[in-house]
């Protein structure tokens, strides 16, 4: 490239700058979005600790994170005096993760997860909690754990009420002045 730019420079540093950064250690990173009616109330995005040896264990760590925060939530509304009409209700994309929350079986392989599986298995099996499969594209956590296209950013974060879906709609079409 002959001639670059000041603005090319920049886009050079930035690069550099994120490949310095980005160390792979292969960990999972958990998401979760907590909505009380229409009103999204919490959310979190946190590297795992470990690193999982499948979707599922990297899912069912993640639901086990959820389901502190929103136990933690359900116990500060009862303080209020707030009762929820109805447990609350855990989506993941993941089938193993949901069918390991309920299977009564607990399998040798998943020994290490075991504090996890109890914690949330017994939520479920007192219907104290649903969890439920969503399909990947109904995923909004999806924003809060993985590196998405312009175009999925964009859509999830209008559905989250992060940005506005009118801007979305204008894409980079320059109003006149």
């Amino acid at each position: 490239m002959h001639a670059p730019t000041f603005t090319h420079w920049q886009h050079v540093k930035r690069l550099l700058r994120f490949i310095a950064g980005d160390v792979d250690d292969r960990t999972s990173t958990s998401g979760f979005l907590i909505y009380l009616g229409d009103t999204l109330i919490s959310w979190k995005s946190k590297k795992q600790r470990t690193v999982a040896r499948s979707s599922t264990e990297a899912e069912y760590r993640a639901l086990a994170l959820a389901t502190s925060e929103t136990i933690w939530i359900q116990n500060l509304l009862a303080e209020l005096h707030y009762s929820l009409p109805a447990a609350p209700t855990l989506y993941c994309d993941n089938l193993g993760a949901v069918n390991f929350s309920s299977n009564p079986v607990f399998h040798s392989r998943m020994k290490h997860l075991a504090l996890d599986y109890h914690f949330v298995r017994q939520l479920v099996n007192s219907r104290q909690l649903l969890v439920r499969y969503l399909p990947t594209a109904s995923q909004l956590a999806d924003l809060l754990t993985k590196a998405l296209p312009v175009t999925r950013f964009r859509l999830l974060s209008c559905k989250i009420g992060l940005a506005d879906a009118a801007s979305i709609l204008r894409g980079r079409i320059r109003e006149k002045s």
